[in-house]
Parts: structure tokens; C-alpha cells; sequence
């Protein structure tokens, strides 16, 4: 069949693909269910995820961790497989982020273990110890998360983008009004 590939994502030992047809691929190690097939087997070629088949449920944006992987579908509704605590467990299968449900989801980040988005007006993010401040949590709170977080410090700040390394997070924020600059202007900076 003719598939036109639009987006790619790559995590360590796997990669997926989205098409002009609002598809999901995976392909790779299958450890920990990060390809998303309700199995560890490895797949050496593109395979479809069943669960985003139908077209009432198009995937457009697609992103990797370390060992799991993100789908947001045409709804604003974020899905996750793999796993990224330490624990051991894992999702076979894309399952829903409920905890998000209703959040207009701009942009996402994932690293090793963490994800950080920007939706709304807030930035949420979540990853298991240890970590190294990239959740932006600040000082003043624990650097982990087992469960979606709003991030205090960048609240009332419109991010647009963000994007996650190793161990830190960038963060791309709208200065269209004065009230932004100004919140802007009350984050922390460095010499």
C-alpha cells in the first residue's frame, strides 16, 4: 500500500511513524510493550498500532521516551505504552492518559523516564526518580512525579514548545503582552 510518512519519533531501541492518514507505526525492541502491539516481540519493519485504526480516533502528534511512547489523537486526548518507572511495570498497549482529559494540549517533551507538555495556559509534567530538575518543579518541591503535575513556577506563562534532554527541559514561551514579559522577567536567570 502507499503510505506517506508525515512525523517520526525515535526512543532507544525504537522508533514510530505517523502518515498523512493519521496512522500510528511502530517498530524496534518491543521490551516493555513500547511498540504498543499487546506484546515484547521485536518488529523489524513499520507496524500499524491497531488501537489508533480507526480514523475516528487519528493520531496527529507522535513522540518517544527512553522505553515508552505518546500519541495525541484528533480529540486532545494523550496516550502512553511502555514504561517509564522504574518499577518494572509497563502498558502493552496505548491507554489514555486520563488524568489529562480535557486539557488542550499544545506541545510535548519527552526524555529517558519524564514528559513535560505545555496545554492551556499551564505546563504539566512527570517522571519517576531520579531526576534532575527537568520537570521544573523548583526548588522548593520534589524533582519527581509518578502522576501528571502542574509545574507552579511557569504558571500564567504561555509555552508554545517544549523539549526535553537527558536531564533538563527548554521551554519556549509567547511575549505578546506585558503581563507576559513580566512573568517572563520573574523566572530565575543566570549569569
Amino acid at each position: 500500500p502507499d503510505v506517506r510518512i508525515v512525523d517520526v519519533a525515535c526512543g532507544i531501541n525504537h522508533s514510530l511513524a505517523l502518515d498523512d492518514k493519521q496512522r500510528c507505526f511502530s517498530w524496534g525492541f518491543g521490551g516493555y510493550g513500547r511498540l504498543g502491539h499487546s506484546e515484547t516481540k521485536d518488529e523489524m519493519m513499520p507496524r500499524l498500532i491497531k488501537t489508533f485504526e480507526n480514523m475516528s480516533r487519528g493520531v496527529k502528534g507522535i513522540w518517544c521516551g527512553g522505553t515508552f511512547s505518546l500519541a495525541l489523537d484528533q480529540h486532545s486526548l494523550l496516550y502512553f505504552w511502555g514504561q517509564s518507572k522504574t518499577s518494572g511495570e509497563a502498558t502493552m498497549y496505548p491507554k489514555n492518559v486520563q488524568d489529562l482529559n480535557g486539557w488542550n494540549i499544545r506541545s510535548v517533551g519527552c526524555a529517558n523516564r519524564s514528559i513535560v507538555l505545555a496545554a492551556d495556559e499551564s505546563v504539566i509534567s512527570w517522571g519517576p526518580s531520579p531526576t534532575y530538575g527537568e520537570l521544573a518543579y523548583g526548588d522548593t518541591k520534589s524533582k519527581s512525579s509518578t502522576i501528571p503535575q502542574e509545574v507552579k513556577p511557569l504558571e500564567g506563562i504561555h509555552i508554545y514548545r517544549v523539549s526535553n534532554g537527558y536531564g533538563h527541559s527548554l521551554f519556549m514561551a509567547r511575549e505578546e503582552s506585558e503581563q507576559e514579559k513580566t512573568s517572563i522577567n520573574k523566572l530565575p536567570n543566570w549569569p
